[in-house]
């Protein structure tokens, strides 16, 4: 079987985080395993209260975890602290960890902040270099690249830019976006690939960046090339918005196993 990892928080509402990745991965048939960044108390509204892990705990699971078993992709989400993004590039350099999926965490849904200054410079100069694939969406893309997005051409731009750091591949994804369709933007360095999908009037939408990083490292873990993986998690992800839960009151949750149901 094939297995991957995520590095992420956990979001006791069950929507985001690793809770949502886990879901991905089992609803590809990849089996999940998971080492925890940071704990929040957090529910479709917001989230009320977080607790980051120690790096040297992280690290810790991570190695856990690759010293066990054979690991054929890993996903990043939130990562809480400078000092965490720092441990966990040293594990994922020095484990040889493959098919690196960077999904640049620092704002949930709710608007909450979830990574400081000191922790986007780290991850910057420390993990995108190490990436196959960061997936950022448009505020991400934006607060990476420096610049604002307000056009296809603003996009293929950020892209780029995003590129430039390190990064082998980018794929700016286009659910913050306006019009009909949401347009998920792949640039590997050369050439640029466009992957299009109806845009779904709801506001249960929460995971969904989460679950669109692990799908595409769940896909790589199967064997599938990058295009292939972005266009699958895409389709995934529309799935799950179409099926999404209306529980709680706020974003709901999208429905991970619509597939099956």
């Amino acid at each position: 079987m094939r297995t991957a990892l995520t590095i992420a928080g956990s979001d006791s509402g069950g929507g985001a985080g690793i809770q949502a990745d886990l879901k991905t991965f089992a609803a590809f048939g990849v089996y999940g395993t998971s080492a925890i960044t940071a704990v929040t108390a957090q529910n479709t509204v917001g989230i009320s209260g977080s607790l980051a892990l120690s790096a040297d705990l992280v690290t810790a699971q991570i190695e856990a975890v690759a010293g066990d078993m054979q690991i054929h992709a890993t996903k990043t989400g939130m990562l809480a602290t400078a000092a965490i993004i720092e441990a966990v590039a040293a594990a994922i350099e020095e484990l040889d960890l493959p098919m690196l999926v960077v999904d640049p965490v620092m704002v949930s849904k709710s608007g909450d902040r979830l990574l400081d200054a000191d922790g986007v410079q780290m991850l910057c100069a420390e993990l995108l270099p190490r990436a196959l694939v960061v997936t950022p969406n448009i505020p991400e893309a934006e607060a990476l690249s420096g610049r604002r997005i307000s056009s296809p051409g603003d996009a293929r731009d950020a892209a780029r830019r995003i590129h430039e750091m390190g990064a082998s591949a980018v794929i700016v994804t286009g659910g913050h976006g306006t019009g009909a369709e949401v347009v998920d933007l792949l640039f590997d360095g050369r050439t640029f690939a466009e992957f299009r999908t109806p845009r779904i009037d709801t506001p249960h939408t929460h995971g969904t960046g989460c679950t669109f990083a692990s799908a595409v490292a769940a896909n790589l873990a199967l064997g599938h090339p990058l295009a292939d993986s972005a266009a699958r998690a895409q389709q995934y992800v529309a799935g799950a918005i179409r099926h999404a839960i209306a529980i709680g009151h706020g974003h709901g949750p999208i429905d991970h196993f619509w597939q099956t149901r």
